[in-house]
């Protein structure tokens, strides 16, 4: 075994004996149904902490010569598929982590001519008779090996977009890299020597003119996981398994990590921090490092027209529609917010919900992540309404009328343009940003069926607090009198009927002609 070809499993093995592993041996079973296929070229793009390098360690362990692997993968979900033995360690592997290649202080163009060196040396270990003396390019010393010998070889590459992230503005090393993937994987030669290639990566294969440069292959994204979307993290049912094993609250575990939604699979959560919270016992924010909030900093900061208007929005919990397909799947050849917005899918901080073609801030975690990103860099009005937030609730907890409508005032004058403040959605907006430390205490839900229709927002007390429920009606330009009247007449108090603590109905009216708003506070008594 080499250190890139056939590298064995102890790589696996340590995630599998580990005190928690999570079984996604289920992928296999598709990756073996398109081996030798049209379909053999795989692309899996997924943020930092999303189990990447697990996969690419157990496609090693499981298709690579040189070991036995059998044990490792018994009882584990592959091991009832009919294929399981007939693939299991039985192909030559050659796999790459294109971050841990790169050296200190090395450029991408030298870092692909090691490649190529290092890889071919090791082959020479076990085809030197075949080789020719002085090749330097990797496909091509595939291709001698494979017509001489008849070996075939899977390809496995971990962080392949390495360099469009790293070297992002050496576009030379950048073409040369994929003129290398394209001797690899494109073209007549590569179907006889490689019957499976499965990339993995933050970013989706980079595009130009609005063509992937690797047009063969099958991309799986945040935007499009297509029928891998249980594997993108851990699903609803693994978590509750967790939680019950370790004791911990699964509510408070979805109100932290949940929030990436695909079309075939809802509730999915960060393994990295779903793990992390379970050993130490504690829910806490283990998204990312310091210099990662610089870059999330960097972006929301570019200067696109109405970016800071939809993060904003983002925050104070809305859907904001963004068009996915204009970015070129590289971190710099932004031209709109559309594309800063998709690159943040990408990284993991806004989720996507594909049937509607919106973006939004998944979960708490990633909501401290954006706070700690506009914290100090520009964003003072918003970090005013966050810090106010406080002195908000306690104002509605007391039946201030008066304090709650002025304080939303100062949210909707500081933070939300009067052009684009027309509506209910616009208000819901700056009431939401106005509570935004309300997550503390309750769960916040927006349009809920309750009585006779739909409460506008409705804030659930968390089962340790001891603050009353809410229910919240928005009007825009009538009275707020008539929202605490819609409440009463509609039975929305309903929805909380089995909860035994104090209501307050909260009535707030923005009026068009003054400019300005108003609010009504009433308990109700059960």
């Amino acid at each position: 075994m080499g250190i890139y070809v056939n590298p064995g499993n102890e790589n696996f093995k340590s995630a599998v004996i580990s005190e928690i592993y999570v079984d996604k041996t289920g992928l296999l079973e598709y990756t073996n149904s398109v081996i030798g296929t049209e379909q053999r070229y795989i692309c899996v793009s997924r943020p930092r902490r999303f189990g990447k390098s697990v996969t690419a360690d157990m496609l090693a362990a499981y298709y690579g010569k040189g070991c036995d692997s059998r044990g490792l993968f018994q009882g584990l979900e592959i091991s009832g598929s009919p294929g399981f033995s007939k693939h299991l360690n039985q192909y030559d592997i050659i796999k790459l982590d294109i971050t841990a290649f790169r050296r200190n202080g090395e450029n991408a163009g030298e870092l692909l001519r090691r490649l190529n060196m290092e890889v071919i040396s090791e082959l020479r270990e076990s085809y030197g008779n075949v080789l020719r003396q002085g090749e330097d390019y990797l496909p091509s010393a595939l291709a001698d090996i494979h017509n001489k010998t008849g070996t075939a070889f899977i390809f496995i590459i971990d962080e392949w977009d390495e360099i469009f992230r790293e070297s992002r503005f050496d576009e030379k090393a950048q073409k040369a890299y994929l003129e290398l993937l394209r001797g690899l994987f494109k073209g007549g030669p590569s179907k006889k020597f490689i019957p499976l290639a499965y990339l993995t990566g933050i970013l989706p294969i980079k595009k130009y003119n609005g063509e992937s440069a690797l047009n063969n292959f099958r991309e799986f994204t945040m935007t499009n996981p297509r029928r891998l979307a249980r594997y993108v993290g851990f699903t609803e049912i693994e978590v509750r398994g967790l939680c019950e094993k370790y004791g911990m609250d699964f509510l408070e575990a979805q109100r932290w990590y949940d929030g990436y939604s695909f079309r075939n699979m809802h509730h999915i959560y960060s393994p990295n921090s779903i793990v992390n919270a379970m050993l130490d016992g504690e829910f806490s924010n283990y998204w990312t490092s310091t210099a990662a909030y610089e870059s999330l900093r960097s972006y929301i900061n570019m200067n696109f027209d109405g970016l800071k208007d939809t993060v904003i929005q983002m925050l104070a919990g809305i859907k904001c529609k963004v068009d996915i397909h204009t970015f070129e799947n590289d971190m710099d050849s932004f031209r709109q917010k559309d594309d800063v917005l998709t690159i943040l899918i990408h990284l993991g901080y806004l989720a996507y919900d594909n049937s509607r073609e919106e973006a939004y801030v998944p979960n708490d975690e990633v909501r401290a992540a954006f706070y700690r990103a506009v914290k100090g860099s520009g964003w003072e009005s918003v970090m005013q309404a966050i810090h106010s937030s406080d002195a908000l609730l306690k104002a509605t907890w007391n039946r201030d009328a008066e304090a709650v409508a002025a304080g939303v005032e100062r949210v909707h004058m500081e933070n939300i343009s009067i052009l684009s403040y027309n509506d209910e959605n616009a208000l819901s907006c700056v009431i939401t940003l106005a509570y935004y430390n309300a997550v503390n205490e309750y769960t916040l839900v927006r349009e809920m069926p309750a009585g006779k229709g739909y409460a506008d927002i409705v804030f659930l007390p968390k089962k340790y607090s001891d603050k009353p429920a809410m229910i919240i009606e928005l009007k825009y330009d009538h009275t707020a009198e008539g929202a605490v009247a819609q409440i009463q007449e509609k039975q929305y108090m309903n929805v909380l009927e089995e909860y035994s603590g104090n209501v307050l109905l909260v009535g707030i009216n923005y009026n068009k002609k003054l400019k300005c708003h108003s609010c009504v506070i009433e308990e109700w008594i059960k």
